[in-house]
């Protein structure tokens, strides 16, 4: 089997990092309202959300950039762990399972507060979704290849640390 048959045949879970990305470009790119939604109140009693979701996303950026460092060599976009990588349950990965995906949650949150947009909230809400989905099946994958990653999931949550 060619890698571009693999690669379509979803063996490391590709299908899951096209579908991100085309969420992270809806958040990023797309519409910030839609008629018929409510759109986002204007009032000075919301406008405190714009620098709260600017330290939300800025806070993201720093767990998911330190998650990635503690990957280090395991690192890859793919749900499925590298075949020489190894376990991590050090760094961001005591507080929560999937931090970089934390992360990105948080980023998105953060953005869709400073935009100030109810729809990138829903974008968000359904990247949340998309990740408790995508990291279900990235959790059987990792079950398999680390004999204590049954322990760490009892310990550690999954997305929002102390809390899911």
């Amino acid at each position: 089997m060619t890698k571009m048959q693999a690669w379509l045949r979803g063996e490391r879970g590709e299908w899951y990092v096209v579908v991100q990305g085309v969420l992270f470009a809806l958040i990023l790119l797309g519409p910030r309202a839609l008629p018929g939604l409510p759109i986002w109140p204007t009032n000075s009693a919301v406008r405190w959300l714009a620098p709260v979701g600017l330290v939300l996303a800025l806070a993201g950026m720093g767990m998911g950039a330190l998650a990635l460092l503690n990957l280090g060599p395991s690192l890859t976009p793919y749900p499925r762990p590298k075949v020489n990588a190894t376990f991590v349950g050090h760094g961001m990965y005591r507080f929560v399972r999937h931090p970089i995906y934390s992360g990105i949650l948080f980023t998105a949150g953060g953005w869709a507060l400073y935009r100030q947009s109810t729809l990138i909230l829903l974008y968000v809400l359904l990247l949340f979704v998309f990740f408790d989905i995508k990291s279900r099946r990235e959790e059987q994958w990792l079950q398999e290849k680390y004999r204590e990653y049954a322990s760490y999931r009892q310990r550690v949550k999954k997305l929002i640390p102390f809390v899911y």
